[in-house]
């Protein structure tokens, strides 16, 4: 099942968090899915960062539809290529680290929801006048939430999503969602290394439900 960018920006707002995920062997990437999906979670990033992300990835898409309603991306594309790839796994949403223009226009040519990273005001309306209309705050932890005000003080149509950085507690989820965030991508501040390492599922599905549940308070 596909879904229009509208449907996608929604149940980003809806959840308000957006896991960003990788690993390069399928079961883990499968008990991670299963988890995050029990705990609510609607809309996942698995990213292209090992050597066999686009085999991982193909095989977790289709393992993944089973829940007809979650929505399943990848991130860390770079190239035309990689997004053409990605586009043929079948990809819900295509996000980049950077604002990179080929993936912009195979993105808008396939009519596939594309996110942009940006780290200046000149990449967010540059990202802006190439169609986009979320875009991803990128690192996070070194533009902080005062760059997200500046931002939609002057492109007040702009969604913008914080990630790297973000933490799954109320003090800092708060900050993010006051400066006016769309939605927030958090990766290993909610995957612990270790708790993967040890399959403590139902621990990190309770970590997951506890973010999800700040992000309800807060919005």
């Amino acid at each position: 099942m596909s879904f229009t960018q509208d449907e996608v920006l929604l149940k980003m707002a809806e959840t308000g968090m957006i896991p960003v995920f990788n690993h390069r062997d399928i079961d883990i990437a499968k008990e991670v899915l299963d988890t995050s999906y029990k705990a609510g979670v609607r809309v996942f990033e698995f990213t292209n960062r090992e050597s066999n992300a686009l085999e991982v990835f193909k095989n977790l898409k289709i393992y993944a539809e089973k829940y007809e309603d979650l929505m399943l991306g990848i991130g860390t594309i770079f190239t035309r290529e990689e997004a053409r790839r990605y586009f043929f796994a079948e990809a819900d949403f295509i996000v980049s680290p950077a604002l990179v223009p080929d993936v912009a226009k195979f993105c808008s040519m396939k009519g596939r929801f594309w996110i942009p990273g940006c780290a200046t005001l000149s990449e967010v309306y540059q990202a802006k006048t190439m169609g986009a209309t979320l875009v991803k705050a990128f690192p996070g932890n070194l533009l902080g939430p005062g760059f997200i005000k500046a931002v939609l003080s002057v492109l007040p149509d702009i969604k913008m999503m914080p990630t790297g950085g973000v933490e799954p507690n109320m003090e800092n989820l708060s900050v993010w969602f006051k400066a006016g965030v769309h939605c927030v991508g958090m990766g290993s501040q909610l995957f612990g290394k270790k708790a993967i390492e040890q399959g403590d599922f139902d621990g990190l599905e309770i970590n997951i439900k506890s973010a999800l549940n700040i992000i309800q308070e807060l919005k």
